[in-house]
């Protein structure tokens, strides 16, 4: 009879996006005559900026002239765009990554679960508590033992370093769901940490273009040290709108290196070109001209005016859940904003009084890890009316 991986069984029937989602639809089923106001899904809702959407036309209108038609993609991806990641991302910011250590993908997503593919399942791995689910789910279904570093008001969401050396440690700053960070000197102790125990630090760097303050990094290799020790991700998701066109990059230093269990020496770089060539076909060719399109002129503006444009949403968010009395964090380096319940209600009770009373649609912070019960993410990744309504609703239900 076939066999199951039965690391499956342990992670739960629904991703908790899913969850929601399926939470939400019951609801408008049952009362479709209600206005639902979602601030919770980290998904866009303002257009593609004009400079990508022009290039992908044009890109498009390429694939049907036998000239300029393109079939599979690069798998690293294609090489004016690893070009302008390189000189805009890292380059002109001083800091050291060269163009064959860019690998383009499908997104911050796919990256972070399937990085796991070129580790082995024996290794301990470190994730701080709460994390984007993908970073637990995927090493359960490889069966890898956790530990988990409780992010708390109690620590200012600043993780301990874990009880027992780690061989893998996930960070995420700025952080889903908490939206806090961490600064350079704070980083730097973890990039010493892996460089002490000989671990690898997995960081998501996703949120990076919402950063506003000098001394929060934009990249874990502005640390000296950290091209020994850390692989980044990048996503054109929140950066630019892909959530629809999916786009993100990898970032492997090719100091990295792995030892075999017969003690054979070998490259992360090379492990992980291996494995996108093998799992992997490439980024389609349109999606990589607008990702090219977000670094012109024209697309950085455009963008960071969209940015700005969520970043308002999260001050009308935060500013109002404040004026209740209730306690807020993030909001000011992230586009979201971590809230204490209120009368210490569980999460998910907290996420069926929003929906059922005032149909407004939150994340359940338990959703993200134990260290998130009795805690709610709002995004501002709405329509700025809808963000002013759902507030509004927010503050009636208090009043």
């Amino acid at each position: 009879m076939l066999k199951l991986n039965e690391h499956y069984t342990e992670i739960g029937n629904n991703y908790l996006f899913a969850e929601v989602a399926r939470r939400v639809k019951e609801y408008k089923e049952n009362h479709p005559d209600k206005k639902v106001i979602s601030l919770g899904i980290g998904d866009i809702t303002q257009p593609i900026v004009p400079a990508v959407i022009n290039a992908i036309t044009q890109a498009t209108a390429e694939m049907a002239k036998s000239e300029t038609l393109r079939g599979y993609a690069p798998y690293e991806g294609y090489d004016f765009l690893v070009q302008a990641i390189l000189k805009h991302d890292f380059t002109d910011r001083g800091i050291a990554v060269e163009a064959d250590e860019i690998f383009v993908s499908d997104g911050a997503k796919s990256d972070t679960g399937n990085i796991g593919d070129i580790l082995s399942p024996n290794n301990r791995i470190a994730i701080t508590d709460p994390a984007y689910p993908v970073y637990v789910d995927t090493n359960k279904m490889a069966g890898r033992e956790i530990e988990l570093l409780p992010c708390i008001p109690a620590n200012g969401f600043v993780p301990a370093f874990p009880q027992k050396p780690a061989d893998v440690i996930y960070l995420c700053y700025p952080n889903n769901p908490t939206g806090t960070v961490l600064t350079k000197d704070q980083l730097k102790l973890w990039v010493d940490y892996a460089v002490e125990h000989q671990s690898l630090i997995l960081y998501d760097a996703a949120y990076e273009a919402f950063v506003s303050e000098a001394n929060v990094p934009h990249s874990i290799f502005e640390i000296e040290g950290a091209r020994k020790v850390a692989i980044e991700f990048r996503s054109f998701s929140k950066t630019a709108g892909f959530t629809g066109l999916r786009a993100g990059y990898t970032v492997v230093p090719k100091d990295l290196t792995a030892k075999t269990s017969k003690g054979e020496i070998l490259s992360l770089n090379a492990l992980w070109r291996r494995r996108q060539s093998t799992k992997f076909n490439g980024t389609a060719y349109i999606i990589q001209r607008g990702a090219e399109a977000v670094y012109s002129p024209e697309g950085q503006g455009q963008t960071k005016e969209t940015i700005i444009y969520y970043m308002q949403n999260a001050q009308i968010i935060k500013s109002g859940l404040e004026s209740l009395g209730l306690q807020c964090y993030g909001g000011v380096n992230a586009p979201y904003i971590w809230c204490k319940t209120p009368d210490n209600m569980t999460s998910w009770a907290f996420f069926d009084l929003l929906l059922n009373k005032i149909q407004v649609v939150g994340t359940p912070g338990s959703g993200f890890g134990e260290a998130g019960e009795g805690f709610f993410r709002f995004t501002a990744f709405g329509n700025k009316e809808d963000t002013l309504e759902a507030v509004e609703r927010i503050k009636a239900l208090y009043a």
